[in-house]
């Protein structure tokens, strides 16, 4: 027999939600799978591709900045399609965002370098980079806020966290396939080779876009709406009752009709999100103790191992290969004690030790030894950084109410995002130049990002099992 979720009046089936699940997980696989090819091949293949006429460097400080392009677009797309989430539905949004990846990311793979079409090629591919970014900026958030709506309460946290598997999925999907590659002989993988994973990509988008034009619509969404029908059909009731008494007293004096329309009923309104912007605030903090450690950990550490340990580039990239698998075990085990012991109490035990961690990680990298290295990285993304990420699914949905929940999420992860994993490779890097590759501003950026979000936790209520059809902010 099917399992049925209740919501207000709208029901779904345990098939609904393992289907929304996958729709998700396939959706930031997808995601995170199209912005690490377009990493890599930044920084191997664009340089002579689509900037044959720089200098070496000049044309890989070039690239990266076609790859920093898709970043700015993020915010803005998190902007607009949110409001759509909110206005016509999670699901029609969640349709166009993957279209607008998946095609964007097939037409990089079908695009003329500078040889064939001169000027025109960077061009076109900065635009196909905004277009991915745009429909990235409110995918990993819409899918969130999908599933987190669609699961029960008592289980939120482990079934919200099976989006953030899609990140380690994508990163070791495009990693592998940039190894493969990697096989080719150099004249074959400038040529077509680099081009085979984005054109191929478009298979994930056909997948993904059959199972989500065949998704029922979020239950809260739905909930939602109803209460606003109820609510719209009382009001025109009243008015109408409003306009016959109006009409029975014409007869009475002003100051009869005056008592009247003050002792008339108040109009009954869709209730309205009270926005005190401290929600907004919170959820920003939460995902600046995540992304600035993502940022520092899965890219600025990995070339300061090269750069400032002169170590082998291998050690770093085994790493986070091993963290990624490990992940698949801690972010489920991460929302499932969320759903034990509390979001609160969860993202702080996570923030707190990823904040005492830091200095202890960095000194094991000063050894220079491998293993040592190795491990402080491993322990760094799969226990700090994928928890926090795993918990963030459900947390930051709670704290919102359900009328404007889409928008206010994914600008919060955004601009967060930005503000935090954008910023701090740069930062960092700037820090090692001014204190001459002294390890200690790295560790202190590191404790700032994860001091953030423990701060917040102080400050953010505990939401585990609200009511996600809650018009208000949990705070």
């Amino acid at each position: 027999m099917t399992a049925t979720i209740q919501i207000g009046a709208t029901q779904r089936s345990s098939k609904d939600l393992i289907r929304t699940a996958v729709s998700g997980w396939l959706g930031t696989a997808m995601e995170y799978m199209d912005f690490q090819l377009y990493s890599l091949a930044a920084a191997i293949i664009f340089p002579k591709i689509f900037f044959p006429n720089f200098d070496p460097v000049v044309g890989l400080l070039v690239a990266f900045l076609t790859y920093g392009v898709g970043f700015l677009a993020r915010p803005v797309g998190a902007w607009f399609f949110g409001r759509m989430g909110d206005r016509v539905g999670r699901k029609k949004v969640l349709v166009a965002t993957i279209m607008m990846m998946g095609v964007s990311t097939m037409l990089i793979g079908f695009l003329p370098g500078y040889a064939q079409i001169g000027l025109a090629a960077p061009v076109i591919l900065v635009l196909l980079r905004l277009a991915q970014g745009f429909g990235a900026g409110a995918e990993l958030s819409g899918a969130s806020v999908m599933l987190a709506e669609y699961a029960p309460p008592r289980k939120r946290g482990l079934i919200a966290s099976f989006v953030c598997l899609g990140t380690n999925s994508g990163t070791l999907l495009a990693s592998g396939l940039w190894v493969l590659l990697t096989l080719l002989p150099e004249e074959a993988l400038m040529s077509w080779g680099w081009r085979l994973p984005f054109i191929a990509s478009i298979g994930i988008t056909l997948y993904a876009l059959w199972m989500r034009r065949n998704l029922k619509e979020s239950p809260v969404f739905e909930a939602t709406r109803e209460q606003d029908a109820a609510a719209a059909a009382g009001s025109a009731a009243n008015s109408t009752a409003a306009v016959g008494q109006s009409t029975a007293l014409s007869t009475k004096t002003q100051s009869t009709k005056t008592q009247a329309a003050k002792t008339q009923p108040a109009k009954t309104q869709p209730a309205q999100t009270k926005r005190k912007g401290k929600a907004f605030f919170l959820a920003m903090a939460l995902r600046i103790g995540e992304s600035g450690n993502s940022a520092m950990i899965q890219t600025f550490l990995i070339g300061y191992i090269v750069t400032g340990l002169s170590m082998n580039k291998s050690v770093g990239t085994f790493a986070l290969l091993i963290g990624s698998f490990i992940g698949f075990a801690t972010v489920p085990l991460a929302g499932w004690l969320s759903d034990k012991i509390g979001r609160r109490t969860m993202y702080r035990a996570l923030s707190g030790f990823q904040m005492l961690f830091a200095v202890p990680a960095l000194l094991m990298m000063q050894s220079r030894d491998p293993f040592l290295v190795s491990l402080a990285l491993i322990i760094g993304l799969s226990v700090s950084v994928l928890g926090m990420f795993s918990v963030q699914s459900a947390y930051v949905n709670e704290l919102f109410g359900s009328r404007n929940r889409y928008t206010q999420l994914a600008l919060a992860k955004e601009i967060g995002g930005v503000l935090s994993g954008g910023l701090a490779p740069i930062i960092a890097a700037g820090l090692l130049a001014l204190f001459t590759n002294s390890w200690w501003p790295v560790a202190a950026m590191m404790v700032l990002y994860s001091a953030i979000a423990f701060v917040a936790t102080f400050l953010a209520p505990e939401t585990k099992g609200r009511d996600l059809t809650l018009v208000e902010d949990a705070v």
